[in-house]
């Protein structure tokens, strides 16, 4: 009977390797709580406090990583539990399992498949509104929302009737959706005018002729000598031999170092967090957050609720928590998934040039015409179609009327 369940739930193959008595095992599906640690879990689950205290330092900072409200599922036979997979990211997960009756622990890569989808839609309340009532994807709504932020004035130029277009990729895990989609390109016809946007490869969404659309720009936090550990989904450590992930950049610079703020925000933590020591975490714009850990000490001021600008003092670096010496461990996400800070800490280009620019152009001009051709599939007094994972929507309100008998 587990084996089916497994099946048809797509639940990772690593929960039927037990041998177990299958009529006594029960999975359950969770959410992990607001303030819940891996140690309140390991308390909960009568797991001995030693195995968390014995974890590798690196192994107790990924424990750090779980967010508030994340999915997580466990395995247990008679109110024991035998293995648990709770999410760090969108690419990995931490494995807790017995061997020889001991409970060991380790990241382990998160099973899941990608499905593009489409999405073409006319207006009836607003733009956000109707991407989620027609997906239920509030990810999906805010990801296309900032795509336009800064082109359009949605107040003013967008009324009803007017037609938009999304082509995006989901993951998906267990039957169902999670993390961020990735919007590979939309249209958004204003004033019976074409909008196209593309992201490009650096992640940063373009118009159809290669300019920058992005304004956010968040700064490197501090003057470091060194990066002495770069981020990773799956690095593999050098004494255990399997891979895990370092969801963040360590800057090596001396103790009492100033940090400062990456960008401004409302700062939603400033205390001891686990392994990270003292550690503060701001909230910014577009879905971002920022992490900045194993600091000397926190500046007077900086607190939970307190809103500041970017380059604001934090604090010193120094290397309290699970550190051996003075480093920032600095982390940024994205709705909530950890991102390379590399990568997004880079002054983006104002405009594609060269090569690069002919390369974008052809892949706008591709999807250009699959958003066209999305959007001419719609056939009259059909209010609503499913095309091969696509949804043509049409809002009047005879059509939702005659649809709905």
């Amino acid at each position: 009977m587990l084996q089916r369940f497994i099946k048809k739930t797509r639940l990772p193959f690593i929960f039927c390797l037990l041998p177990l008595a299958i009529n006594a095992a029960i999975i359950k599906e969770d959410k992990w709580g607001q303030g819940q640690t891996l140690l309140t879990f390991f308390e909960k689950n009568s797991i001995p406090a030693k195995v968390y205290y014995d974890l590798a330092p690196e192994d107790k900072e990924l424990a750090d990583e779980i967010i508030s409200g994340s999915t997580f599922y466990t395995l247990y036979e008679d109110e024991k539990l035998l293995q648990a997979l709770i999410s760090i990211n969108e690419d990995s997960q931490l494995h807790i399992y017995q061997k020889n009756g001991v409970y060991q622990m380790r990241a382990i890569p998160i099973t899941h498949f990608i499905e593009k989808r489409t999405l073409a839609l006319s207006v009836e309340s607003s733009l956000y509104n109707d991407i989620v009532k027609y997906t239920g994807d509030t990810l999906l709504a805010s990801d296309f929302i900032q795509a336009y932020k800064n082109s359009i004035d949605f107040k003013r130029q967008i009324k009803k009737d007017d037609k938009f277009a999304i082509i995006y990729e989901r993951k998906y895990r267990l039957g169902k959706y999670f993390g961020s989609p990735n919007i590979k390109a939309s249209m958004l016809n204003v004033n019976n005018k074409d909008r196209y946007v593309i992201r490009h490869q650096d992640g940063h969404f373009y118009d159809i002729n290669g300019n920058n659309l992005n304004k956010y720009l968040l700064l490197t936090p501090l003057k470091y000598k060194r990066i002495s550990s770069h981020f990773s989904t799956a690095r593999k450590h050098p004494i255990l031999g399997y891979k895990r992930p370092h969801l963040g950049v360590d800057y090596a610079a001396p103790r009492h170092t100033p940090i400062k703020a990456a960008g401004k925000g409302k700062i939603v933590f400033a205390g001891t967090k686990g392994g990270y020591g003292k550690t503060v975490i701001i909230q910014h714009e577009n879905g971002y957050r920022t992490l900045y850990a194993h600091m000397h000490n926190i500046n007077k001021g900086i607190k939970a609720g307190v809103f500041i600008e970017q380059g604001k003092q934090l604090g010193t670096v120094g290397s309290t928590g699970l550190s051996t010496g003075p480093h920032l461990h600095f982390g940024i996400y994205k709705n909530g998934n950890a991102v390379n800070p590399l990568k997004h800490l880079q002054i983006a280009q104002t405009k594609l040039e060269g090569k690069e620019r002919d390369s974008f152009l052809r892949l706008a001009n591709h999807y250009k015409n699959e958003l066209d051709g999305i959007l001419a599939q719609n056939i009259e007094n059909v209010p609503f179609k499913n095309l091969r994972n696509s949804y043509i929507v049409y809002l009047t309100p005879d059509k939702i009327a005659n649809e709905t008998n």
